[in-house]
């Protein structure tokens, strides 16, 4: 068996990568650099060049070749790589008629546990939708952030005072609405100081948070690190990574206890197993990140399943746009009238708190026909929020 053909597929704001070969076996994968898919789509048309006339099936050499054929890297590159490898691997499932997770050692569970979005430019908001959360099964949330989501075109300013008792505040009228029944992941986008991470910590640890995810820019891992070792609670650190060095740094300093793993950035499945190996030698768990659409949902499905030191997962709405329109945009315009489940033949239900595990072979989904022609492209525009003095807010 050869791969004839690299094809990228740009669809409303994803990126897909569909693979063919000369005996009719098609995979398909999901570029997670979604502020540069461009860029990404770019790299896959130069992987291309090598890749056609090659067996789909060597997926650890093609990922070395592709890995290491430059000097150079970057979340767009290896957003290219994770597409390319998803979709070998969905060949591959195809080829020997099994689903991808048995592909890597079989099921360590039976029922894979997620965690549902939830957001608010308002706390009343932001308590209605851990509440509705409750209400439908969830045993817990993410993408909270107890800032708040307000929209980027209001310009930020608060004491440091109000930031963080405004922020436990709401965590605390969260908890006292929902009570033990739901498990709160906090999501601070790199909004603090390392000093005030530490202060926020000890004063929200009451409420008892699932995780404090990226409490600081995540560059700097030895910063990361001066914050876990002086707080009390677990930090989730690692979407905006991408190699299994930068992994091995972050774990030896102790600095994450949650590692996100972007299986749509990191080197797809073969990277996110790679990194989940380093992960389980330091008593750490993964939380693959997922804010896009249902391919790489399923594709993180397959990692859930077959990785032992897993421990929950980033499930975005898929009845509508996605996350990162959602929760990054506020301009009318950026946010489509889309439902992710028409882009797809299939999505896993959620029961409960829980997703099957992935039926089918391969991944167990495709594309659904047209999608490039239904749901047209639009590339992300740079739109960023300031504070009130001009500077950069991150949010």
């Amino acid at each position: 068996m050869k791969i004839t053909d690299l094809k990228v597929l740009m669809v409303n704001n994803f990126m897909y990568v569909r693979i063919h070969t000369d005996d009719g076996l098609t995979g398909v994968g999901e570029c997670g650099a979604w502020g540069f898919l461009d860029a990404a789509a770019e790299a896959v048309r130069s992987f291309k060049t090598y890749l056609v006339g090659q067996d789909p099936l060597q997926i650890e050499h093609h990922w070395q070749y592709m890995y290491r054929s430059f000097h150079f890297r970057g979340a767009a590159v290896m957003g290219a790589i994770s597409a390319i490898d998803i979709a070998l691997w969905d060949i591959a499932g195809k080829f020997y008629r099994a689903p991808i997770y048995q592909l890597l050692g079989g099921k360590c569970r039976d029922k894979i546990r997620v965690y549902y979005h939830v957001g608010g430019a308002t706390t009343e908001e932001l308590v209605e939708q851990c509440v509705k959360a409750k209400k439908l099964g969830y045993t817990a949330v993410g993408h909270l952030s107890p800032f708040l989501d307000e929209p980027r075109s209001n310009a930020y300013f608060e004491t440091g005072a109000q930031r963080i008792n405004r922020a436990v505040d709401r965590v605390r009228q969260i908890r006292e609405a929902v009570g033990d029944d739901l498990d709160l992941c906090l999501e601070l986008h790199r909004r603090m100081t390392p000093a005030e991470a530490i202060v926020f910590a000890h004063k929200v640890e009451k409420y008892t948070p699932f995780f404090l995810e990226d409490p600081i820019k995540p560059d700097n891992f030895d910063a990361m690190a001066l914050i876990a070792n002086r707080i009390n609670l677990p930090i989730a650190t690692g979407e905006r990574i991408h190699t299994i060095q930068e992994f091995e740094m972050l774990l030896s300093r102790n600095a994450v206890s949650y590692v996100r793993t972007s299986v749509c950035v990191c080197g797809g499945i073969t990277g996110a197993r790679k990194i989940a190996a380093i992960a389980e030698a330091h008593d750490a768990l993964i939380v693959p990140h997922n804010p896009l659409s249902p391919v790489s949902t399923t594709a993180c499905l397959h990692i859930a399943a077959a990785v032992e030191n897993f421990a929950i997962q980033e499930l975005p709405d898929h009845d509508g746009p996605a996350a990162t329109e959602r929760f990054v945009f506020d301009k009318t315009e950026n946010i489509k009238a889309l439902k992710q489940s028409d882009i797809v033949t299939a999505i896993p239900p959620c029961r409960d708190g829980f997703i099957a595990l992935p039926e089918g072979y391969g991944l167990g989904l495709e594309l659904t026909d047209n999608v490039e022609e239904r749901f047209p492209y639009k590339r992300k525009e740079v739109y960023t929020r300031l504070n009130t003095d001009g500077s950069i807010c991150d949010q």
